[in-house]
Formats: C-alpha cells, sequence, structure tokens
C-alpha cells in the first residue's frame, strides 16, 4: 500500500510537471521586457500584457481585501459558534456556492451591478470574484480552527479569557498557516478565472487605475488571443500563460514564507 500510494502521488506530480513544462516549452520564447510592459497591439507590431498584469493585480486586491477577511470571519463563527440551525444553514450555503459554476457569479453580479450602472467596471469584476473567494475561505477556515485542540481554549478560559479574546489570540493565530493555505487557494482559483470576468470588469487595451472603468486581466488577455487566428498571437497566449502561472506560483510562496516565519 505504502509503494502504491507514493505511485499515485508521483503520478500527480508528474501530470503537473508535464502540464507546467509543455506551457513553459511554448510560451518562454516568447516573454521578454516588453512583452511585461507593453499594451496590446496589432498584428505584427509587438505588444504586450503589461495593462492585464496590473489589471489582474488591482482585482485580485480588491477581491481579497472583501473575501478574505468575509471569509475567515464567516468560517470563525462556523467552527466557534457554528452548531445550531443558523451555522447549518450557512455552511450549507458556502458549500453550494463553492459547486457553482463561476460563471453564474458573473451573470449575478451583471445583473446586480453593471445593467443597473450601465457600463463595465473595476468593481463589478471584483465584487465576482469575491463571492467566489468568500466560500472557498470560509470553509477552509472552519475546518482549521477545528483541527486547534480544546485544550488550548480551555487553558484559555480557564485563566479568565473572554471568549472572543480566546478566538482572536489563540484560536485564530493557531490556525493562520492553514487558513492562508485556504486563501491562497481562493487567490489561485479567482486568478485563472475568465467568464466571470467578461460579464463585470470585461477588459481593455490600455493601463488603467480607475474603478469605475472597463478593466484588463490577464485570464482574458490570454482568451482573446488564444482565440484568434493568428500564430503570433496564440503564442503570445502561451507566453501570457506562463506569465499566470509564475504570478500564482510566486504568490503562494510568498505567502507561505510570511506565514512559517511568523506563525
Amino acid at each position: 500500500m505504502t509503494v502504491t500510494t507514493a505511485a499515485c502521488a508521483f503520478g500527480v506530480v508528474a501530470v503537473l510537471l508535464v502540464i507546467l513544462g509543455f506551457i513553459t516549452y511554448q510560451g518562454i520564447s516568447s516573454v521578454s521586457w516588453e512583452f511585461l510592459v507593453d499594451t496590446p497591439k496589432p498584428v505584427g507590431e509587438g505588444g504586450g500584457i503589461g495593462n492585464a498584469i496590473v489589471g489582474s493585480l488591482i482585482l485580485l486586491g480588491l477581491a481579497s481585501a472583501v473575501g478574505i477577511p468575509v471569509g475567515v470571519a464567516v468560517g470563525t463563527y462556523l467552527a466557534e459558534l457554528g452548531g445550531n440551525w443558523f451555522g447549518k444553514t450557512v455552511r450549507f450555503v458556502a458549500d453550494t456556492m463553492i459547486g457553482v459554476p463561476s460563471i453564474v457569479f458573473g451573470v449575478f453580479i451583471y445583473g446586480l451591478i453593471v445593467v443597473r450602472q450601465g457600463y463595465f467596471s473595476t468593481l463589478a469584476g471584483s465584487a465576482a470574484l469575491a463571492l467566489i473567494m468568500i466560500p472557498i475561505v470560509a470553509r477552509t477556515t472552519e475546518e482549521m480552527i477545528k483541527l486547534v485542540p480544546n485544550t488550548m481554549r480551555e487553558g484559555a478560559l480557564a485563566l479568565g479569557a473572554p471568549q472572543w479574546r480566546v478566538t482572536v489570540d489563540i484560536v485564530l493565530p493557531a490556525a493562520m498557516a492553514g487558513i492562508a493555505t485556504g486563501a491562497m487557494l481562493a487567490v489561485a482559483r479567482v486568478l485563472g478565472e475568465t467568464a466571470p470576468l467578461l460579464f463585470t470588469a470585461f477588459g481593455s487595451r490600455f493601463y488603467n487605475i480607475y474603478l469605475d472603468e472597463p478593466m484588463a486581466s490577464l485570464t482574458v488577455q490570454i482568451y482573446h488571443y488564444a482565440i484568434s487566428p493568428f500564430e503570433e498571437w496564440h503564442a503570445k497566449a502561451w507566453a501570457a500563460t506562463l506569465v499566470l502561472i509564475t504570478l500564482i506560483l510566486g504568490i503562494n510562496i510568498l505567502v507561505r514564507f510570511v506565514t512559517r516565519r511568523r506563525f
């Protein structure tokens, strides 16, 4: 059984390495400084994905600023006080939202915000991504908090600490490494989403920092490059995919490093 489980683990890692290797092989030749900082241009004139990189980071930052704190708060409630009917209802809703296709969130925000505003915007895109993040972070946070030994809670309560202080100062720091891992799973999920952004942020050919205007993103730019009939743009799609994977990997390594040192 040890050999079998090791072989299965190796098979999963091997598939991942093959995918990463293939993407690197296809895209590395098109990656350059100009590609990373320039904006999209017509075929034959070069161009790059600089605006899409900045747009993805802005969208991710706004979505994380809402999705991660709300998700952690919901997960903490479910773990510490979620044994009643309300907690069970929230848990069921969170599980259901995790399985909902991402395009549904995009259509929902499109009808709720974009149609009412009359234009696509960065805020609408980040709202759709935040809705995707919240249930993932909430359920991961709940499970990580449940792994904290009850003896730690009992010791703090025995010393006279109130319940909220035990949760904030004892339970959450003890579970922070696992919570950070769940947050990174949510970040990786939304950073690779395309469908919600087509209905909300839409896209742009230029650098943009205004939240009430359409915003470029890596995934939407990859989509446009990939469906074009031009080989040059197909190569740019592979290169943009490589940049996206590298960005996700870099964020995960950074968060792992920070949480390992502090918690």
